[in-house]
């Protein structure tokens, strides 16, 4: 009887993280927890990062890219119009360039981050498989700032779709960029996917130059 016992206790362990990463997160739970890990790593490796930006984006990516939806996303802002014209290897170029993009359009600013505050608000339902969950984030100044996350549910897991920093809401002011380059390059496809990184930074520009909104 006890070596039975002593066998079920063990399958009962060896089970046991697979109980724990199929156990199904919340909306909310998804971004706290990834704050969480994001400024614990921020906060244990900022100096190296600071002389290493490769490096900081590969963590940036680890941490954040098994939360979003760069399929979504990607094809969202190529709308319609673009991504059905699009091939396989297209779109994947697209959403590699895209990642990387977003990871250096909010690289400085985390870098920037020195532990001022950060909470999360519960989340909000949509449908049953959309959900929204705020932020605020308090400055360097003491002001503090929203942010809205709005995310998917993709197979019982929750993936970031669109965020909204400080009223500027980052999935169309991404979609009118590349809606204007593709016009520029005269439809181009290719042209337009190799030079999104200069798009970001013209979106970056515009998102720096556009007036704060701090939350009262």
């Amino acid at each position: 009887m006890i070596s039975i016992l002593r066998r079920g206790l063990l399958v009962l362990l060896a089970a046991f993280p697979l109980f724990v990463m199929a156990a199904p997160q919340s909306a909310r739970d998804v971004i706290q927890g990834t704050t969480n890990e994001l400024l614990s790593d921020l906060k244990a490796n900022k100096e190296q990062y600071k002389s290493n930006p490769q490096a900081f984006y590969d963590a940036l990516n680890r941490i954040l890219g098994p939360v979003v939806d760069a399929d979504g996303i990607s094809k969202s802002i190529m709308t319609v119009k673009y991504s059905r014209k699009a091939t396989p290897e297209q779109m994947q170029r697209f959403q590699e360039n895209f990642k990387r993009s977003l990871m250096q359009f909010y690289g400085n600013a985390l870098l920037e981050y020195n532990n001022q505050g950060i909470t999360v608000d519960p989340a909000k339902a949509e449908d049953g498989d959309r959900a929204s969950v705020g932020m605020k984030v308090t400055g360097n100044n003491g002001a503090v700032y929203p942010v809205q996350y709005t995310l998917q549910n993709l197979g019982g897991e929750w993936k970031v779709r669109n965020v909204i920093v400080n009223g500027i809401n980052i999935g169309k002011l991404f979609r009118d960029q590349f809606s204007d380059a593709m016009q520029r390059n005269g439809n181009d496809l290719d042209k337009t996917i190799d030079g999104w990184a200069g798009e970001v930074a013209k979106a970056k520009q515009a998102a720096d130059s556009s007036p704060d909104k701090e939350v009262k």
